[in-house]
């Protein structure tokens, strides 16, 4: 029993190793996404709402990564409490079990968290699209600004010609 239940905590342990490594690329992700859009918001005029919009997207995931992380370390400190306090067989099946219920917990929390970043980068490559075509109208209206102004000066221009004439 109690090598299967050794064993049983190795496979527990490699479980949650892959859990945090799982988190880590997810706080990676969430990271260059920040990155992302501090470049995003440096190299555009967006409006201050969408900024702040984009940056509580990132500021919950952040958010909910930690709190993932956190879980993760109580869940490998019960592991070693049950290490080190020598539980009878049975209560250490039991507890196994509340274990593995919470990894299966968190892996579907990561999921989601890992489909909510892909929603996040879908977000901000679309707010990116928005941006250039923005940027795209604001040129094309300053030209056509320019050629008002033009327009403006030549027919000014031509009105005092004829009230000289006058």
């Amino acid at each position: 029993d109690r090598d299967t239940d050794k064993k049983r905590i190795e496979e527990l342990l490699e479980e949650n190793m892959v859990l945090e490594i799982a988190q880590k690329q997810s706080m990676n992700e969430s990271a260059h996404l920040g990155w992302e859009l501090e470049q995003l918001s440096k190299s555009t005029d967006l409006a201050d709402s969408e900024k702040s919009f984009v940056f509580e997207l990132n500021e919950c995931a952040s958010s909910r990564i930690l709190k993932l992380e956190k879980d993760n370390q109580s869940l490998q400190n019960t592991i070693q409490e049950l290490r080190d306090a020598s539980l009878t067989s049975r209560e250490s099946s039991l507890k196994f079990v509340e274990l593995e219920k919470e990894n299966q917990q968190l892996s579907k929390k990561i999921e989601k968290l890992q489909n909510q970043i892909e929603r996040e980068k879908q977000s901000n490559q679309d707010l990116e699209t928005l941006s250039e075509e923005l940027i795209k109208d604001k040129e094309q209206l300053q030209v056509v600004m320019e050629t008002l102004k033009a327009d403006k000066d030549r027919q000014i221009k031509d009105l005092e010609q004829e009230n000289d004439h006058l």
